[in-house]
């Protein structure tokens, strides 16, 4: 069920994108969600019968692959639904409906701010209503037959729900990726068998390549140690009660014989990541708690070796020292990426609006800026959770994220930022201050014809807007961002960075400056190549 459900995700996955509420290409709902349940595919047992044990399959694999807000809410939804599940071989329609309805109270703990005319509301409503209609007449096909249904309607009503759904004409695209996949579970049930699921097509990542085992000879000297992750089954047999079983025990352990862990339970399983040069001694003593369900171990100075780092990450590593503060921004876009850096970003994570990051990809920037604490600046709305997710699960250091939404926001605070303080707290305080002194504008190219806060929008033209007020649509890319801007107050700034996009030309990037220059003649314009995708342009007011 679970694989047809990804494989009817796959088939659909433009269909939900193309439900942004903006009306630009930037929609990357249907990508995240498809993401998150191919790395709950990816874990499954074939030769694994018991749904139980099937289920705590998924969930692990979707928390670890996890991206954006649609995403991480879908892993919840399947981590209540495991839970439902939990030891249990098989299950009557009775035991299943209720597990459904785990998900839903887990999908809600998942946000702090629940809102309504969401894939909250839409799977929510569907299990309470399948629920209802259970009785022992029931099977499993009427079972999902009312799920569907109701899915359906539930999605339909979400424009009624959401003001900015009904003001843009579309349904909430997480709602609608979910009735994809419920829809692909239903023919599932029906026999249809989708194990052929291409899921590379679900990654953008990179095909790993066989290691250099020449960089690690008789002459070497081990000196990072070992990257060691397993999962391990607890067992009553080991820990008398599995239930009662306090899982810090482990995380204690592991910290005080390695380095960079990130451990978590779900169920009666234990996640583990550590560094370690004798991961046998791990392995041996983690073995009086339960047993291993998969193993991987890896030479970290092999991999060292093939692609020697920056010094102050060799330095890091070699000594195991942690320095006190450290950064990590989200970016996409060369020029963007390069100007983190030049304000002193330690990490710059891979992602933005039309690709999200995943937990891990968070969690492996965590562990190589080797920091007690880290501030995370996810730059974008739909990647805070996800960045939050990754902050509950690492055990290594303190991380903070900070919940801004958009790249100039997280450049005004680094540009001021001080981190000579010895307070966390206070630096935190520092940078959402210094995040409310800038205003960001973007222009993008609108991909339908709609109406929103009052401006009337035509396919093909280009969009001025700030966080989701629409400001100004021309069919001049340019245009429009004077237009926009004029909507800014100058005299509350100083400086004004102009990032331009891909697809803008050296001739057209010069005639943007001097335009620019023309309508800020007091503010210290600076142009920026930022080669980011699907804004033509982000301005930077601070």
């Amino acid at each position: 069920m679970v694989r047809s459900g990804a494989y009817e995700l796959s088939e659909n996955k433009k269909t939900v994108n193309d439900l942004n509420v903006f009306p630009i290409p930037d929609g990357d709902t249907g990508d995240n969600m498809l993401m998150t349940i191919a790395g709950g595919v990816e874990r499954i047992s074939q030769s694994n019968s018991d749904i139980g044990r099937i289920a705590s399959e998924v969930s692990n694999g979707m928390f670890a692959s996890a991206r954006g807000n649609s995403g991480v809410i879908l892993s919840r939804i399947f981590a209540g639904i495991s839970r439902g599940l939990e030891g249990k071989k098989d299950v009557s329609i009775e035991e299943f409906s209720k597990a459904l309805l785990d998900g839903s109270l887990e999908s809600y703990k998942a946000v702090a701010n629940p809102v309504e005319g969401t894939v909250l509301t839409v799977y929510r409503d569907a299990v309470n209503f399948a629920d209802s209609r259970v009785s022992d007449s029931s099977t499993f096909e009427s079972y999902f037959t009312d799920l569907v249904d109701e899915m359906e309607k539930a999605l339909e009503r979400t424009p009624e729900q959401l003001d900015v759904l009904k003001e843009a004409g579309v349904v909430d695209s997480g709602g609608a990726g979910f009735v994809y996949i419920t829809h692909g579970m239903q023919k599932a049930l029906s026999g249809e068998s989708h194990d052929d699921i291409n899921l590379d097509l679900a990654h953008n990542d990179k095909k790993k390549v066989a290691p250099d085992y020449s960089a690690f000879n008789e002459n070497s000297e081990l000196v990072y140690g070992y990257c060691t992750e397993f999962v391990l089954q607890l067992l009553n047999s080991k820990v008398k009660d599995v239930n009662t079983f306090d899982e810090k025990e482990i995380y204690d352990y592991l910290n005080s014989v390695g380095e960079s862990v990130v451990a978590f339970r779900e169920k009666s399983i234990v996640r583990v990541h550590v560094h370690t040069k004798t991961p046998g001694d791990i392995l041996n003593h983690c073995q009086k708690w339960g047993e291993f369900l998969m193993l991987k171990i890896e030479n970290m100075t092999l991999q060292h070796n093939e692609t020697i780092g920056k010094h102050r990450e060799e330095l890091n590593l070699r000594t195991g020292a942690k320095k006190s503060f450290a950064t990590v921004a989200v970016a996409s876009g060369d020029g963007i990426v390069q100007t983190f850096k030049d304000l002193g970003v330690d990490e710059v994570v891979s992602g933005g609006q039309s690709m999200n990051p995943s937990v891990n990809d968070f969690i492996k920037a965590f562990e190589k800026v080797n920091a007690r604490t880290i501030f995370v600046f996810p730059d974008n709305g739909n990647i805070i959770m996800t960045a939050k997710q990754a902050a509950e699960s690492f055990k290594d250091s303190d991380v903070r994220v900070i919940e801004n939404h958009d790249v100039g926001s997280a450049l005004a605070a680094l540009s001021v930022l001080d981190l000579s303080s010895a307070n966390a707290d206070e630096i935190v305080s520092q940078i959402e201050d210094n995040c409310k002194s800038v205003l960001t504008l973007s222009v993008a190219k609108a991909n339908r014809n709609t109406v929103s806060n009052g401006v009337e929008i035509k396919e093909g033209e280009y969009i001025c807007f700030e966080g989701k007020k629409i400001l100004s649509s021309n069919p001049s890319r340019l245009q429009s961002l004077v237009l926009g801007s004029r909507t800014v107050n100058q005299d509350d700034y100083g400086i004004l960075m102009v990032f331009y996009g891909k697809d803008v030309s050296p001739a057209e990037a010069e005639e943007t400056e001097k335009k620019m220059k023309g309508e800020f003649g007091d503010l210290d314009v600076i142009l920026i190549n930022g080669k980011q995708d699907v804004y033509d342009y982000i301005m930077v007011f601070e």
